[in-house]
Formats: C-alpha cells, sequence, structure tokens
C-alpha cells in the first residue's frame, strides 16, 4: 500500500551546541541591560535589541526535542506535514515546527472474550491476545482520527494531544478493529469436529492455521492505519454457557464410544486367543453351541462396566 511518509529533510543541529549559543545570547542580552555601552543617548536602542534577543532566545526553547531508540516524530509546519524524524538523541530543529511524537516500540493487547456463532451456528466465547506496532507515522497520525480518539480511564473521549493519548487512541483502533477480524475468521470455522474422521481445519485443535489467518486479516484491516500486528494468537475459546452443559454431554457421549470400541476391540481378541487355547490344548471339546455359549458369557464379563458375578454350574458340559 502506498504511503506519503518521508524523511525530514530540514535543518537540524546539535541540540547541545544550540544549548550552548542559547547560553551566550541571553548573558549577552542580560548584560546589555547593566552595561551602559552608548553614552550618547542611545539606551533605548540598546534595550530595544537585549529584548529582542532575549524573545528570540527563549522562543529557540521550542526547538530542541530528545529522541529515544524506536519513537519517531512527524514535523508539521503551519498545518502542512515536511517529514518523519527518526534519528535518536538530543536536536534543535526550527521552533516553529510541531512535532507529534508517537512510539515504534512493540505493544500487547489482550482482547476480552467476546460471543460469536462459529461456521455451523454454535455460540462461542473467544479472545486473542496480539503483539502490534507503529510502522507509518503519516498514515497513523493522518489518515485517521488519532487525535480525538483517544480514551481515557473514565472511559470518556479525550483529545490525543499527548504521546500516551495518541498511543491510547491508536490501541483503541487496533481493538475494535481486532474485534471485528476475531468475529469474521470465527465464523469461518468450527469450533470442533463432530465426526472425528474428516480433517477439517477447526478453532480448537488447528491453532497455527487459524493464528496465521487472524493475522493477514488484521493487518489487512491495519494498513489503512500504519499499523502492522506482529503476532496474534487465540488465548480464550470456550462454549456459550447456554449450550455448554450439552455440548459437554456429547463429547462424554464421543469419549465413551470411542472407550467401548477399545474394549470390544479387545474383548473379541481375547476370546478368540481362548478358544484357540482350549483347541490347541485339546483340554475340552466343545461343540458350536457351547463356542457360541462359552464367547457370549466371556464378552459379557469383559465388556461389562461393573466386575462378574460368579455363578456355580453344579451340571456338565454334557447336559
Amino acid at each position: 500500500m502506498e504511503t506519503n511518509e518521508f524523511a525530514f529533510k530540514g535543518f537540524k543541529m546539535s541540540g547541545f551546541l544550540m544549548l550552548f549559543f542559547f547560553f551566550v545570547l541571553l548573558g549577552v542580552s542580560v548584560a546589555a541591560f547593566f552595561v551602559d555601552l552608548s553614552p550618547n543617548g542611545l539606551n533605548i536602542v540598546k534595550i530595544v535589541i537585549a529584548a529582542i534577543i532575549i524573545l528570540f532566545s527563549f522562543i529557540s526553547l521550542g526547538g530542541f526535542m530528545m529522541l529515544e531508540p524506536n519513537e519517531a516524530r512527524a514535523m508539521v509546519f503551519f498545518g502542512k506535514y515536511v517529514g518523519t524524524f527518526t534519528e535518536t538523541g538530543f536536536f534543535w530543529v526550527n521552533p516553529f515546527l510541531e512535532a507529534k511524537k508517537v512510539s515504534l516500540r512493540a505493544r500487547n493487547l489482550d482482547v476480552e472474550p467476546i460471543k460469536v456463532n462459529d461456521k455451523i451456528g454454535n455460540p462461542i466465547l473467544i479472545g486473542l491476545v496480539l503483539v502490534w506496532k507503529l510502522k507509518d507515522c503519516y498514515k497513523a497520525l493522518f489518515e485517521i482520527d488519532s487525535q480525538t480518539m483517544a480514551i481515557g480511564a473514565t472511559g470518556q473521549a479525550s483529545v490525543g494531544v499527548t504521546v500516551a493519548g495518541r498511543m491510547g487512541a491508536f490501541e483503541n483502533f487496533v481493538k475494535i478493529q481486532s474485534d471485528a477480524a476475531l468475529r469474521q475468521v470465527a465464523g469461518m470455522y468450527a469450533y470442533d469436529n463432530s465426526d472425528v474422521n474428516t480433517k477439517e481445519i477447526t478453532l480448537r485443535s488447528d491453532g497455527d492455521e487459524v493464528n496465521e489467518l487472524l493475522v493477514q486479516k488484521l493487518n489487512e484491516r491495519l494498513a489503512m492505519a500504519g499499523m502492522e500486528v506482529i503476532e496474534a494468537r487465540i488465548n480464550y475459546l470456550a462454549y456459550a454457557p447456554e449450550i455448554a452443559a450439552v455440548m459437554l454431554r456429547r463429547q462424554q457421549a464421543s469419549a465413551i464410544i470411542t472407550a467401548r470400541e477399545k474394549i470390544v476391540e479387545g474383548a473379541v481378541s481375547m476370546v478368540k486367543m481362548a478358544l484357540n487355547k482350549l483347541s490347541e490344548e485339546e483340554i475340552v471339546d466343545l461343540d458350536e453351541d457351547k463356542k457360541a455359549a462359552m464367547v457370549s458369557n466371556l464378552l459379557v464379563v469383559l465388556c461389562a462396566d461393573e466386575a462378574a458375578q460368579p455363578v456355580l454350574n453344579t451340571g456338565t458340559l454334557n447336559q
């Protein structure tokens, strides 16, 4: 996406050097009030010149600025954008330039869980945490209303003229857009698969794929504001309270069915092994009816939820 941002190319100088000139000018102008250097009656002119020097000295104080690493200032000259200043250190620039300071550092945002409908219409609660940072100062400051979007601790909108105010406005913008992107992505996938044999991507089991799509959707939405999402991950996922109990029973039933399949598989293997052993070692000769009765009894014992109760058979196998 195109950007109108460019580096500041206006006049700048070391802040320490300008600070030295400031004290020199201030000292000369103050001395001019007390030292009579005009014996021919030019004291008024001297005072006026000294006053002008003092006024200029104090106006020049507005040109001092200091930048730390990963900070920037958008330079504006009477409403016209003249570049972005990103050099770190102590500098002096034209005092009539307005320097809008912003932070380029990475910031965390924990989005509270919201209620949405997944792909098959189940209401779920889903939340995310993301890491974002400012990428384009021009877009962030002039493409969106960052001057009046800041939300204070009281929940009231305030004018974002400070660094904290501007960054609060940006964070509020990211929060709203992340809410919209999260709703969009959550509606594209089911919470989980009702059929264990399918390989469909779900919110619960395929976190990496969902997170990658979430980052993509967030960056598409935030590109217009000059912001970039570095990482986004779903950190909360649950069924909504109104269906949580039903879905829990469904999961329990699915787990019971899976367990029963394993039990039956093992029981059949054990019955087969028992019949083969009896036949190979010729312990007893069983006809088909007796084998069927034995298989039935063994399956009941092996597949039952409770321990089998012994029954004494006082008859013989020939009865």
